[in-house]
């Protein structure tokens, strides 16, 4: 494989362009169905997240489970998920991504289908590890497929809006439809899935075209087993030591995760064909966009999970009133995302990113001091919160994808991609399992056993802010320097 590294005269500091301009080409049909196909597994992935969120409190309350377990049903997704990213981005450049897409999909169905059938605590949280593994194959293979199917800059700008169009469609369906099923029986929002994965096996089967070459290079196994095991170690970590304390069992997990993740980086290092070539983070870019999509995961899959828990366990919200809440979020997102490429080629990716991190920690902030109310009002207590959430993440999730992808070689396109979504699943799983922690003990009650998540949530998203904006600073201390 040819090492490419990204533009090193994209500016003064190593950072890539915002944009690659070109005169924007007409798409044909093919190109329309492609998009349509790699779109799908995006629908699939959010409509999943979404799903299971509102299901949660119907699920512990029939198996009886406690917050602290509840969350390894989310975060056993996300850990397969994470944890594996960068191994289906690789597999995808290397194996075709045509191929891995479609044996992943199977994967993904049947692990759904097991997951509404079994009455096993573990078994089911087993069945969300294997499927957040298949999804750690489709979705960077889905990623891959576009950012080699369309010319970095205008064209890609748009095809990555209407990708996230496709998010922010299969997550409001997923809210709407798990309340609804979910007033039924939980174990519907594990069986629907499966539909939607027939459908698009047939479609990518017909539509997404077989690879003319396969990339040349080896599949860094080692690296993957490491970084997986160690995100595992960590996690757990992080949410046994508030329930009973460094218990050897603890200590040993604490160790296990320093040792798999250190011997990751040595790896990495060493290997001919390492499965994250680590000089890419040399560009502040990519490094930004990563941070940015760490923050904003890792800050809403815990938001959403404390909304779901607080307003139908303490507030007796039914699941369907619960997901018409949150809708409006994705409806948002589903208005804005087909333009956001127009503001991308706009304003550029830096100033689109750090807008949309200020509009997470404002929707935050409004549902900290508007939303504890025993009896509050739905249009002025949370929709605002709501909404500016749905807006942040209409802007910031394309803009966060372009940046992780620009200046980079399309044989390197499947580890660009899938860095990026491991670094929001990773700070998902992470930031999620310390939210589990500090609002785990009891019955909550009140909204104030779940404010010092709130609390840490915003934070992850000031941080994220923070991070974001010193692409500014950067960009007018190398103006002053050139001048």
């Amino acid at each position: 494989m040819t090492i490419t590294e990204p533009k090193p005269q994209a500016d003064l500091l190593t950072d890539t362009p915002d944009t690659a301009p070109h005169t924007p080409s007409r798409w044909g049909p093919k190109l329309w169905a492609v998009l349509f196909v790699a779109g799908l597994a995006m629908f699939l992935d959010a409509l999943d997240v979404s799903m299971v969120g509102v299901a949660l409190p119907s699920i512990g309350a029939e198996l009886g489970l406690e917050t602290s377990s509840l969350q390894w049903i989310v975060n056993g997704y996300i850990l397969g998920y994470g944890g594996l990213l960068l191994l289906g981005g690789r597999m995808a450049d290397l194996l075709g991504r045509r191929q891995v897409f479609l044996t992943a999909l199977v994967v993904f169905g049947a692990a759904s289908l097991v997951g509404g059938l079994v009455e096993h605590e573990g078994l089911l949280i087993a069945s969300r590890i294997v499927k957040g593994v298949a999804a750690a194959f489709t979705a960077p293979a889905a990623l891959s497929i576009i950012t080699t199917t369309f010319k970095e800059g205008h064209d890609r700008n748009k095809a990555l809006s209407i990708f996230t169009v496709f998010g922010a469609t299969g997550y409001a369906s997923g809210l709407i439809a798990s309340g609804l099923l979910t007033s039924v029986d939980w174990r519907l929002t594990f069986f629907a899935p499966v539909a939607v994965v027939a459908v698009v096996l047939v479609a990518a089967f017909v539509v997404v075209p077989k690879n003319a070459e396969r990339e040349k290079g080896h599949i860094d196994f080692l690296g993957s087993a490491t970084l997986t095991g160690g995100m595992l170690a960590a996690v757990y970590t992080i949410v046994t030591v508030p329930e009973t304390g460094f218990t050897p069992l603890v200590t040993a997990t604490t160790a296990a995760a320093a040792v798999l993740l250190g011997a990751f980086f040595v790896i990495e290092n060493k290997v001919a064909h390492p499965l994250v070539r680590l000089s890419i983070f040399k560009v502040k870019s990519i490094v930004r966009a990563n941070l940015a999509a760490m923050a904003i995961f890792g800050s809403y899959i815990s938001f959403q999970t404390i909304v779901s828990l607080y307003l139908q366990n303490t507030l007796q919200w039914e699941p369907i009133q619960m997901a018409l809440a949150l809708a409006p979020a994705g409806v948002i997102v589903a208005v804005l995302s087909p333009i956001a490429g127009k503001f991308i080629d706009r304003y550029g990716t830096k100033s689109m990113i750090i807008a949309s991190m200020a509009s997470f920690v404002l929707g935050y902030l409004w549902f900290i001091l508007r939303g504890g109310s025993a009896q509050p009002n739905y249009f002025a207590d949370y929709l605002p919160a709501f909404l500016l959430l749905g807006l942040g993440f209409a802007i910031g999730f394309s803009a966060t994808m372009v940046q992780a992808t620009d200046g980079i070689a399309d044989d390197e396109q499947g580890l660009a991609s899938g860095l990026v979504q491991t670094s929001g699943q990773i700070g998902g799983a992470v930031v999620l399992a310390v939210v589990t922690g500090l609002i785990s003990g009891g019955a909550a009650t009140s909204i104030a056993q779940y404010r010092p998540g709130l609390y840490l949530v915003t934070a992850v998203a000031a941080v994220g802010l923070l991070a974001s904006a010193t692409a500014l600073l950067g960009r007018r201390q190398a103006v002053v320097e050139a001048a």
